[in-house]
């Protein structure tokens, strides 16, 4: 519980009506959550507006109201407030209802389209294995030390990350990572969170179907550099023509790390095969488990912001070398089968081009390269025929294939993914709508040494379709193919 006048703290606040000493018992913003002597926030969302569900929560059991306006209708048994931002608000209101947790943590963010559930779970990894207890927030899970609790969203919403951050705190933690999608920046789901590190990997062509232009995807990350504190650092990745960008208006410390530009932090790849990857630090050779170059940008990032967070270089990369990522990024599933199967979350055109030109780097030969891709529904259209053309151009075979496809008819988005398919190509690819039979098929088709890429939902353990989300995994299903092709 807490005070109505303590929550309020660094709130702007434009009017009150009742006794700002009311205790609070918790918070919310959906009014089917409230219960009796909770503070409502009434939050204009994307589907519905909070102050058309003001009454509702107060007969609910709502003691204080923050809204944007006042209701026409007053209840002189209920405190009511008015701010300018009732989003903005939200955040604050919730840092300080759970006791500020983030400012009693080394909380560490990382934003950008590809690689940021990779490098939070390094960090978690890394830091873990440096024996520090810590929490993650990402796409793939949360997890606070050895507990593993299901993630719904790659940020969650201000109410449940003050939860878990407070439940690190319990935990013993010290250190917290956590995703910040495009998503949770523009709606402020982060506001009143204190940040001591902040980096960011690249930014491509993403999740239009929301920001609608690629200026309003950019700012949206921005937003998350431009809300730093002078004590923090910006970690950005040099490499990428818009990472700049990211450090304009930052009060932060600006840092930065890359491959092929110069940077505060800098690595070479020596060796980049099936097995692993050879990196050079500051003239050290060091070998990673992890595979590919986009990898070697998602290990320079973590061992640059461990080094920040001041860890010793020499450790952080003895620990580094050991570790295997997130779940579902760059799979290769039972290796040693006679074809290698290889599971990954790329839904993005450069993120399935950064993958298939890795893989093409691994043919030594006449190997094949077989790809099954689909794209998910009631998202960004605009990628399907370019992630089309990407699997046409890196393989030697491409079944398209349903991914999530949600409200959507699989059928069409696939229509709409064979856009991108020039003549030349047509030959080379096939339709299962059916993903089990796509993997199926692609496993029928392969030769020994050839190479399968499954491409789109990685570590997702289930396929939405028509609001319903059934049993489905990516990597499962190949195991089991593996399996059978074995015998």
């Amino acid at each position: 519980m807490a005070q109505v006048s303590d929550i309020l703290y660094n709130v702007r606040i434009t009017s009150t009506v009742g006794d700002m000493n009311l205790e609070v018992k918790g918070v919310a913003f959906d009014s089917r959550k409230v219960e009796a002597g909770f503070l409502f926030v009434a939050v204009k969302g994307t589907q519905a507006d909070g102050h058309a569900f003001i009454d509702k929560a107060i007969t609910l059991g709502a003691s204080v109201v923050v809204c944007n306006q006042l209701p026409e209708s007053i209840n002189n048994s209920i405190t009511y407030i008015t701010v300018k931002d009732t989003t903005l608000a939200l955040g604050v209101i919730c840092a300080n209802f759970y006791g500020n947790p983030s400012k009693k943590l080394t909380l560490v963010g990382v934003t950008g389209t590809n690689g940021k559930t990779t490098v939070a779970t390094l960090l978690f990894q890394l830091f873990t294995a440096m024996g520090k207890k810590c929490g993650l927030l990402s796409t793939v899970e949360n997890r606070i030390v050895d507990e593993v609790l299901p993630a719904t969203h790659t940020t969650p919403d201000p109410i449940q990350i003050n939860v878990l951050l407070s439940q690190m705190l319990t935990a013993g933690c010290t250190h917290a990572f956590m995703e910040v999608s495009s998503h949770a920046c523009a709606q402020h789901r982060i506001e009143g969170l204190h940040f001591v590190g902040a980096l960011f990997t690249n930014i491509t062509h993403d999740h239009l179907d929301y920001h609608h232009t690629f200026e309003s995807y950019i700012r949206a990350k921005k937003l998350f550099f431009d809300g730093l504190s002078s004590d923090a650092f910006a970690l950005i990745n040099v490499d990428d023509k818009r990472g700049m960008v990211m450090l304009q208006n930052t009060k932060a410390k600006k840092k930065t790390y890359g491959i092929k530009k110069m940077a505060d932090y800098r690595t070479k790849v020596v060796t980049n095969s099936l097995d692993g990857l050879e990196l050079v630090f500051d003239n050290r050779n060091v070998w990673f488990r992890l595979i590919g170059d986009f990898n070697a940008y998602n290990l320079l990032a973590v061992y640059s912001a461990a080094v920040l967070l001041g860890e010793d270089a020499e450790e952080v990369l003895l620990r580094l070398s050991s570790l295997t990522g997130a779940v579902g990024r760059f799979e290769r599933v039972l290796p040693g089968s006679k074809f290698t199967v290889i599971v990954d979350y790329a839904h993005t055109p450069d993120a399935l081009k950064n993958v298939l030109e890795t893989i093409t780097n691994f043919r030594s030969g006449t190997e094949q390269v077989i790809t099954v891709v689909g794209c998910g529904g009631n998202r960004d259209r605009t990628k399907r025929p370019l992630m089309a053309a990407i699997a046409c151009k890196y393989s030697t075979k491409v079944i398209f294939t349903s991914d999530n496809p949600r409200d959507e008819d699989p059928k069409e988005i696939i229509k709409e993914m064979q856009q991108g398919v020039g003549p030349s190509d047509a030959k080379k690819t096939l339709v299962m709508v059916d993903r089990e039979e796509a993997i199926k098929t692609a496993c029928m088709l392969a030769k020994e040494k050839d190479i399968i890429l499954v491409a789109g939902k990685g570590h997702e353990t289930y396929q939405e379709v028509k609001g319903v989300k059934r049993p489905f995994d990516d990597r499962e299903v190949v195991h089991r193919m593996l399996k059978m092709f074995a015998n």
